[in-house]
């Protein structure tokens, strides 16, 4: 078996999935490789927690500005008619239901839409939940980027998540190195497997109930 998507290929297909016109949040760590992405023939809007409105790709050694990042403190640019504001105000565009997309990673997804995907409860690590919350119950639809499995070989889609939920029933899409996924009423809808992976392989990586 292939390893099927890399993670750029995976943030070029959420970008194909996007419709024009969208307000979109990234989230940190694999989806912010989105904004690097998107279609050149649609006009999408890029939002980060940390109060910007207009935000472009990664920028060149040229256009670096240390004052300019992104929630992960990533280096970004800043579109013609961009805006910087206080998080404050950007946490009411995400409460507000002013966000139509968000894209985040995850640590499990359930069956049901259910997302973990701020604490593994290793207590080494600082548990770091931002505004994974406010986004996942305030955008309107949440799509969710991460690899298939674990480094050991374990599914992270899963009939119920072992980890601490960030919100129950929110996630409407799941796109992973392996395949892209659509949440139903009645679970998981195998929508599109990745370049190499059969419809079998994306079966025996995933715990949850599959509809092909």
């Amino acid at each position: 078996m292939s390893n099927g998507f890399t993670k750029e290929q995976i943030a070029a297909r959420i970008g194909q999935d996007i419709p024009d016109g969208s307000y979109v949040n990234l989230g940190i760590g694999m989806p912010t490789l989105v904004g690097d992405a998107l279609p050149d023939d649609k006009e999408i809007v890029l939002h980060s927690e940390n109060g910007i409105l207009g935000m472009g790709p990664t920028p060149t050694p040229e256009q670096f500005d240390p004052e300019l990042i992104n929630a992960g403190k990533a280096p970004v640019t800043l579109l013609t008619g961009g805006a910087i504001f206080h998080h404050t105000d950007s946490f009411m565009m995400m409460r507000g239901g002013h966000l139509d997309i968000c894209v985040l990673g995850g640590f499990e997804v359930s069956e049901h839409g259910d997302l973990a995907n701020w604490s593994t409860g290793d207590r080494s690590l600082a548990p770091a939940v931002g505004g994974a919350m406010d986004l996942a119950v305030g955008a309107k639809s949440v799509f969710v980027m991460m690899t298939h499995t674990t480094k050991d070989g374990r599914s992270k889609l899963v009939r119920e998540c072992a980890y601490p939920l960030t919100a129950t029933r929110c996630v409407n899409r799941i796109y992973t190195n392996l395949a892209v996924l659509a949440v139903g009423d009645d679970g998981l809808h195998l929508v599109e497997t990745a370049p190499g992976i059969s419809v079998e392989d994306v079966q025996a990586a995933t715990e949850a109930t599959l509809h092909v």
